[in-house]
C-alpha cells in the first residue's frame, strides 16, 4: 500500500497579519519539498470540509459559533484577533475545514485499505487548540478531530497521538487525556509555550506522557527522549491507530525555539514510531503538519518525515 499526501489549496487562504511566522509560505514551502522524482509516488488527494458531527467530537458548539461569527466578520472587515497570536482573514475558515478534513480524509483512505499511511500538509495547524478555546496559531485540533473519528466512526479503541512539534500540544492533551482509551505524548522545549506540558503531568487517565527538553537540547537528548520513554510507553499502550502531530519547530534553524534538532531526526522517529505501528496496528498512521516556521528547514523536515512514512 501507498503513502497519502492529503491537502488542499483553500488552506492558503488563511492570512494572518503581515509578519506573522504563521504564514501561507509555509504550505508552498512543505508541498514545493515534495515535487521532486523521490515522491512520484505518493498517493495525492484532496482534502474535503470536515463535517459538522466530526468537529464536535472535539470541541464544545460555543467554539465552533465563535468561530463562524469571526470569520463573517473577517469577510466583512479583515484580519480579526482571537488572541495576540491566532487570527482569522476572509479565508481562514475554509482552510480550517479543509485542514481537519484532511485528517478525517486520511483516516477513512487508512481505513479502507487504499492507504498504508497518510501526511495532511495543511494550515491552520491544531494542536494548540483546546475543547472550548483557540489559540496558539490554531482554530480547530485537526489531529483530535481525526482521531475521534477513527473511534466513533470507524471502531478503532486504542488511539495514540504523538506529537514531536516544539510546543506541548496542550490541545491535543485537553481533549485527549481523560479519555481512558487514548494515550497522548509530546517531547517539546520545556519552559517554554504555552506553559503546560511537564514532565508530572501524566493526564486524567494516566496515558500521557510528556517529556520536557531544555533549551538548547539536540538530537541525542530528542532521541533518548523516545527510546527510553516514549516509544515504550507507545508499545505497552498498543494503538489501534496510530496519529502523528508533525512539527518541525524543534530545528536548529527555527527563529521561534532553541532545539536543535536536523532533519535526519525527524526521519529517524518517524520511522521509530511507524515501526511501534506496524507491529501494534498494521501500519496505520496519520500524520498532520504543525509547526515549523524557517522555510528551508521546514520543506526538508517534512521532506524527510514523508519519505520515512513511505518507507515504512
Amino acid at each position: 500500500m501507498s503513502t497519502g499526501l492529503i491537502t488542499h489549496s483553500a488552506c492558503l487562504g488563511h492570512v494572518p497579519p503581515l509578519g506573522h511566522p504563521e504564514s501561507p509560505d509555509r504550505l508552498r514551502a512543505v508541498l514545493h519539498g515534495l515535487e521532486t522524482e523521490r515522491f512520484q509516488d505518493l498517493v495525492r488527494l484532496e482534502a474535503p470540509v470536515v463535517g459538522e458531527e466530526d468537529i464536535g467530537r472535539a470541541h464544545g458548539q460555543e467554539l465552533i459559533d465563535s468561530i463562524r461569527q469571526l470569520a463573517l466578520a473577517a469577510r466583512d472587515r479583515g484580519i480579526v484577533h482571537i488572541d495576540a497570536d491566532t487570527a482569522l482573514s476572509a479565508g481562514s475558515l475554509d482552510a480550517a475545514l479543509r485542514a481537519a478534513g484532511a485528517v478525517v480524509e486520511a483516516v477513512d483512505q487508512v481505513h479502507a485499505g487504499r492507504l498504508r499511511n497518510a501526511f495532511c500538509a495543511v494550515r491552520p495547524p491544531g494542536h494548540h487548540a483546546e475543547s472550548a478555546r483557540a489559540m496558539g496559531f490554531c482554530l480547530f485540533n485537526n489531529i483530535a478531530i481525526g482521531a475521534l473519528r477513527a473511534r466513533v466512526v470507524h471502531g478503532y479503541r486504542q488511539i495514540a497521538v504523538v506529537d514531536f512539534d516544539v510546543h506541548h500540544g496542550n490541545g491535543t492533551q485537553d481533549i485527549l487525556g481523560a479519555d481512558a482509551h487514548a494515550f497522548y505524548a509530546s517531547s517539546h522545549q520545556w519552559p517554554f509555550y504555552p506553559g503546560t506540558g511537564s514532565g508530572s503531568d501524566h493526564g486524567i487517565a494516566r496515558f500521557v506522557v510528556n517529556v520536557p527538553l531544555s533549551a538548547g537540547s539536540g538530537s541525542t537528548e530528542f532521541r533518548a527522549a523516545y527510546e527510553e520513554t516514549i516509544l515504550p510507553a507507545l508499545t505497552r499502550f498498543a494503538p489501534d491507530f496510530v496519529f502523528i502531530s508533525a512539527g518541525f519547530d524543534a530545528h536548529y534553524a527555527d527563529p521561534l525555539a532553541q532545539l536543535r534538532l536536523r532533519e535526519d531526526d525527524f526521519g529517524w522517529v518517524t520511522k521509530a514510531i511507524c515501526a511501534v505501528a506496524a507491529r501494534s496496528c498494521d501500519g496505520r498512521v496519520v500524520s498532520a503538519l504543525e509547526g515549523g516556521y524557517d522555510l528551508e528547514a521546514l520543506s526538508r523536515s517534512a521532506a524527510a518525515h514523508v519519505r520515512a512514512l513511505m518507507e515504512a
